[in-house]
């Protein structure tokens, strides 16, 4: 798998509609994961946490609605992912673009089983870093 760099938008309370309408447009086959799913109960449990498009043609979208607690605003709406399984590439890009920066959630083993974390670089870009069973 290596490595790849894709688009992350996030929605408030508008992702599964937004996820349906981009696969319409651009095809692909879609998954999706609630915040139900993951163990979180009341009214946002059917939001979704994690939305992805995996096209034929090379093309991955993913989608979130804010976690509760957070609105969507200009400079949230959209955060860019690297992921994949080449942990010391994607662990060495962290550290360079969390340096400076700002980070929400570190680099770390998360419920799903995956190595994850999400900072925001010295620039105020916002970037997601998921290793695939990393850690």
């Amino acid at each position: 798998m290596g490595v790849r760099l894709n688009p992350y938008l996030n929605f408030d309370g508008e992702a599964a509609d937004a996820l349906a309408f981009y696969a319409d447009v651009l095809g692909g086959t879609t998954s999706v994961m609630t915040f139900g799913e993951m163990g979180m109960e009341g009214p946002d449990a059917q939001k979704v946490m994690h939305g992805q498009i995996e096209t034929d043609s090379g093309i991955t979208l993913m989608v979130s609605d804010m976690p509760p607690g957070m609105s969507r605003q200009h400079g949230n709406d959209m955060t860019v992912s690297l992921s994949g399984d080449d942990e010391s590439t994607l662990r060495a890009w962290w550290d360079k673009l969390s340096a400076g920066g700002e980070v929400q959630t570190p680099l770390e083993k998360q419920m799903w089983g995956d190595t994850f974390g999400a900072c925001t670089d010295r620039f105020g870009v916002s970037w997601l870093v998921n290793i695939a069973g990393g850690g």
